[in-house]
């Protein structure tokens, strides 16, 4: 009975350590990179760089924003972006929660916070998720294909 409650006591020692322990600790080490990656694009809108922040969809990508339709391409997904940074009360980031590999392919998804001024002109603070969908281009490099996100307001 004394070895089965250590045995226990030592399962829930190290459970508590693994719950303690950063969210990037949980990326499988092939998708470290990839997080990685994502974590640079989040940098990106920080500073509000439009062309860096395009870089990283693939030119066939798809953006899949929140209350709009299908953006189709680099070109339409950069039009999204320009858009939300003409607004100077705009500002977004991300974090990367979990990210795989899997071939060529890869994917990542976490949770976003952004702040804006309303249509009332009181600031609006959202927080949500998203999941990108990411392929190794020709070159070997990274680039998301599919991209969506979405507010928890609900």
């Amino acid at each position: 009975m004394k070895y089965l409650l250590s045995l226990l006591a030592a399962a829930g020692a190290y459970a508590l350590l693994f719950l303690a322990l950063p969210v990037s600790a949980h990326i499988e080490e092939s998708a470290k990179a990839l997080a990685k990656l994502d974590d640079e694009w989040s940098n990106a809108a920080v500073a509000r760089d439009l062309e860096k922040v395009a870089s990283f969809y693939a030119d066939d990508a798809i953006a899949y924003p929140p209350n709009e339709p299908m953006a189709v391409g680099k070109a339409a997904a950069k039009k999204i972006w320009a858009n939300y940074f003409s607004d100077p009360t705009f500002k977004i980031s991300w974090k990367t929660v979990h990210a795989g590999v899997s071939g060529e392919l890869g994917y990542t998804t976490g949770t976003y916070e952004d702040s804006f001024k309303g249509p009332d002109g009181k600031p609006v603070t959202e927080k949500g998720k998203y999941v990108c969908v990411w392929k190794k281009d020709k070159g070997g490099s990274w680039k998301a294909i599919h991209d969506t996100w979405n507010s928890d307001a609900r």
